[in-house]
């Protein structure tokens, strides 16, 4: 594997941690370095840091504050 790949990998805990998680993912790295950017979406697919992801947690959290201010009434 590339020396800048590895070095971004260890600068993210995130990255490293879905590295050890997901091994199969060094093979495809070594071979195809360009796959990095699949790697990166693959960990915030799993991690929930994409926008979508946030845009429904904010969702989900003001349709909870709302449920719960029509049960104060």
């Amino acid at each position: 594997m590339e020396l800048s790949l590895q070095k971004k990998i260890l600068e993210n805990p995130k990255l490293y941690q879905h590295l050890k998680q997901n091994s199969g993912w060094i093979k495809i790295l070594n071979r195809n370095p360009n796959a990095f950017k699949d790697f990166e979406e693959a960990m915030k697919e799993m991690y929930k840091e994409r926008a979508t992801d946030k845009m429904d947690e904010v969702l989900d959290n003001i349709d909870l504050i709302s449920t719960f201010l029509n049960a104060m009434k």
